[in-house]
């Protein structure tokens, strides 16, 4: 006979192992679109040869509407009253899941001989549907923690599941995608390899045919090398890229698909709003009320500089690696040792804060990644044969100091909107959250088309591809990766350690002060 479930007071299935595994999967799906997002600056800069200048503005103006999108698609959301035969947030699930089938690809349309009027058109058309389509699925998904059960524990449990299928989800394809998408090109006997290769200007087929380095005509099985910097040609592969966001929007599906059947939502839909903002509020009285408040800057400070060093990075590291290393497919694997560390802070995460404190052990952490970039400051100074592995030991370190941080950053939100109640007497969670994210936003726009500007001003110009790129610019992009690591370590150290002030005896009065014992388990975040 079939085991019959467990079912709770209310007659719906017990919550359970089934619901977090199915949460876990919705952020694998997410991440499934996510994860490409590290691709798109490479390949419109790359690929596309897009005007360096112009993919920094176009940029910007997109993430100005990925702000604005997620509050106004929950808005919707909110105001839906029909009734659903799946119930209202996973209709919505499913339709931001079937846009995100084939939406992901809108952005990786393979035209690199258009008009650069048609190439920006592409650009943004092509990332709004994107955006749109994720928000739709990702918002709702988001707020569904708090239907799946009403117990802060599990919700923990949950919010901790919910890292596990993020961090998953957006490595596999961080490693496995470059593999696929860039291509090492080796002489074959004939000329047809050259027309795989985009030459850059100022340069010839004929200088494609003989080693830069020994001068002697190239034989077959032979790796081509730039004679630029003397480094295998490698190519990225656009129809490749486009392809491989069709196959990522369909794996997603599935995740979705997945958690759609077998979560179980226990409480009323109505009762929990997907718009974090709320009510209309006088945006000059909450970023005055918000800026008065240490922890919740504290905490922005942090998590804008984990993003403007990590995730403005993606484009120049994957620019050093073939440039420099003249192995760009290796940079998704070399890139995601630095999130290992955090799958190893996880089992622990518990122990740590009960004995340390959140604010304590991060702190710790960030002087461990200061540590980490200090190391990668040294990478370019070294011999290159040693370089690399100087590089990933500042990786490494940079993770481990990042570990405990990762896990417990929504957490140290948790306790800044409890702070805000205890000083100023008013939750406020809507706007604080609300500034928050937007700031956080904020840094995922303005740091990719900063570093854009700065890859220009080093000497990388984007009518030379990677292929001809010249040994100085290459150089650059090494300091200029090392530097953002180190940037983004120590605005996480000012953040936490100097502008947040709840340290482990402070949270103690103050959740004695307003009445609350310390959350059972702690919610842990994921990097998106």
């Amino acid at each position: 006979m079939k085991k019959q479930p467990v079912l709770d007071a209310n007659g719906k299935r017990k919550f359970g192992m089934l619901d977090k595994v199915a949460y876990a999967a919705g952020d694998f799906g997410c991440n499934m679109s996510f994860a490409l997002k590290g691709t798109v600056q490479t390949f419109w800069l790359v690929f596309m040869m897009m005007d360096i200048g112009l993919l920094s503005v176009l940029l910007l103006l997109v993430q100005i509407w990925d702000a604005v999108n997620d509050p106004l698609i929950g808005s919707i959301i909110d105001a839906d009253r029909r009734k659903y035969r799946m119930g209202k947030f996973k209709s919505y699930i499913f339709v931001g899941a079937c846009g995100l089938l084939v939406a992901g690809a809108l952005v990786f349309i393979p035209l690199p001989n258009a008009d650069m009027w048609l190439k920006a058109v592409l650009f943004v058309v092509g990332y709004v549907i994107w955006d749109a389509c994720y928000t739709v699925a990702n918002v709702p998904y988001g707020s569904m923690l708090n239907l799946v059960t009403e117990n802060k524990t599990e919700q923990a449990q949950l919010s901790t599941w919910r890292s596990i299928g993020s961090m998953v989800g957006g490595m596999i394809p961080g490693i496995i995608l470059p593999m696929l998408i860039w291509q090492k090109v080796t002489y074959n006997g004939t000329t047809d390899f050259l027309d795989r290769i985009e030459i850059p200007e100022g340069f010839d087929k004929s200088q494609f045919l003989t080693n830069p380095l020994t001068h002697k005509p190239y034989e077959i099985g032979d790796a081509v090398l730039s004679p630029a910097t003397g480094k295998q040609v490698e190519i990225l592969l656009g129809n490749r890229v486009f392809i491989a966001a069709l196959i990522m929007g369909v794996l997603g599906f599935i995740a979705f698909m997945f958690m759609i059947k077998k979560i179980t939502i226990r409480v009323d839909e109505n009762s929990v709003k997907a718009n974090e903002n709320g009510a209309k509020v006088n945006i000059f009285k909450a970023f005055g009320k918000f800026m008065r408040n240490r922890p919740a800057v504290g905490a922005t400070v942090a998590a804008m500089g984990m993003f403007l060093g990590m995730q403005s990075a993606t484009t120049a590291n994957t620019i050093m690696f073939a440039t420099y290393f003249g192995n760009a497919t290796l940079s998704g694997l070399v890139m995601v040792i630095g999130y290992l560390p955090m799958f190893f802070f996880m089992p622990f995460i518990k122990k740590i804060v009960e004995k340390f404190g959140k604010k304590e052990a991060s702190v710790v952490g960030t002087l461990v990644s200061i540590f980490g970039g200090l190391i990668m400051l040294l990478f370019p100074l070294v011999p290159q044969s040693v370089s690399l592995p100087v590089y990933m030991a500042g990786l490494v370190f940079f993770g481990i100091g990042m570990g405990v941080y990762t896990c417990v950053s929504w957490a140290m939100m948790g306790d800044a909107i409890d702070y805000n109640e205890w000083k100023f007497g008013t939750r406020e969670e809507g706007t604080v959250y609300s500034l928050h994210s937007f700031f956080r936003k904020l840094a995922q726009g303005v740091g990719p088309s900063i570093v854009l500007l700065i890859m220009a001003a080093l000497g990388y110009n984007e009518k030379l591809g990677t292929i001809g790129q010249s040994p100085a610019t290459a150089y650059n992009m090494c300091w200029l990766v090392a530097g953002l690591y180190l940037f983004s370590a120590v605005m996480q150290f000012i953040g936490l350690a100097l502008i947040y002030n709840i340290d482990k005896p402070t949270l103690a009065k103050m959740n004695a002060d307003l009445g609350r014992d310390a959350e059972a388990g702690e919610p842990t975040e994921t990097v998106s």
